[in-house]
């Protein structure tokens, strides 16, 4: 059933929701201080690609949460803007509501992403 899941993501809403982390993730990685950010970037785009199946473990330190307000200025409210638009747009129906709520769970990733661990769910 994941794998499915996932299928229907990728069509109705993953693929453009992975593009966008990883044009994030080239625009970060062009200076060399914000190669790290970019990195987590490709992560979650790949994340983003293929949600169904995995959970999200927040670790957060100190360092983490000052790449998270940087990120948060810079890319992080767009990103978490386009992610909850999705997640309405899909729970306007009962079929569309699993698919909504990977788009709000990429939403909070979208605003704090640093400190976060993708972990499958067996």
């Amino acid at each position: 059933m994941t794998f499915l899941g996932n299928i229907i993501w990728l069509i109705f809403g993953g693929f453009a929701g992975g593009i966008s982390w990883f044009i994030a993730g080239c625009t970060w990685c062009i200076t060399i201080i914000g190669i790290p950010i970019g990195l987590q970037c490709f992560k979650i785009a790949g994340l983003s690609f293929w949600p169904f199946g995995k959970d999200i473990v927040y670790n957060g330190s100190g360092i983490s949460f000052v790449v998270d307000i940087l990120w948060l200025i810079i890319s992080g409210l767009p990103l978490a803007i386009v992610h909850v638009t999705s997640g309405i747009l899909l729970c306007i129906t009962i079929i569309g509501i699993p698919f909504g709520k990977q788009s709000f769970k990429l939403a909070k990733l979208a605003l704090m992403p640093f400190g976060a661990e993708v972990v499958y769910r067996y």
